[in-house]
């Protein structure tokens, strides 16, 4: 299921939303315009890697903002035109109304929030790893989490796919959520057993969500 958008207007701009998209877009094109070995430094540079998390190592090439500080950058980067349309995509139909319920600012931390606690569900499911995690996904699970607490009957266009057949249709926000946390859920038990060969974070996705269903209403406005 692709989402289009939401039948949910919001009563203000989503400036937050949209600068997220923009600092993302312009960090990735720097990316794809560097040579094939400076970009793989530069990723491993602000990634966030789970051996230097737990062990509180600095594997070279050193990591400008110490691994640490990585747990916010590695929201910023992404490996692939596909990786950042999708996460951009998602941002830009759940952002806009959850940015609208917290305000400008409140959005901002929220939405760094769950995309530190997202690496650090990841990095304790397999703390020895070296492979660099990239990402804006676990911070967009957060705001999927929240979307679901605070508009749990709005309406999702979906571009459906079934074999042959492809369908737009509205779906209950919950709904649809519901059926996107079942497929990360499904996707981590199953990548347990294949973590060492990297690909998708399913259990960033995982922590994240339960990070914004927790949180939303501490961020709120009234």
């Amino acid at each position: 299921m692709i989402p289009i958008k939401d039948i949910n207007p919001s009563r203000s701009a989503p400036l937050v939303t949209i600068l997220l998209i923009l600092v993302c877009t312009v960090v990735f094109l720097y990316e794809v315009m560097l040579p094939p070995h400076l970009r793989e430094i530069f990723i491993k540079m602000f990634a966030v890697i789970p051996f230097e998390i737990i062990h509180g190592v600095d594997i070279p090439p050193p990591d400008p903002l110490t691994p640490y500080g990585n747990l916010i950058s590695y929201q910023y980067l992404h490996g692939s035109f596909m990786h950042i349309l999708g996460n951009m995509l998602f941002l830009w139909v759940f952002g806009d109304n959850v940015e609208d319920k917290m305000g400008k600012l409140r959005f901002l931390i929220f939405y760094t929030i769950c995309g530190v606690v997202a690496a650090l569900f990841q990095v304790m499911v397999y703390p020895n790893s070296q492979i660099p995690l990239i990402g804006a996904s676990g911070a967009i699970s957060g705001v999927l989490g929240a979307y679901a607490v605070l508009f749990p009957r709005a309406q999702i266009i979906t571009l459906v796919f079934f074999f042959f057949f492809i369908d737009i249709v509205a779906v209950p926000a919950l709904v649809w959520i519901a059926v996107w946390f079942a497929f990360q859920f499904t996707s981590a038990l199953f990548s347990v057993n294949h973590l060492s060969m990297g690909g998708v974070a399913w259990f960033a996705h995982l922590g994240g969500f339960v990070t914004g269903v927790i949180l939303v209403n501490f961020f709120r406005r009234s």
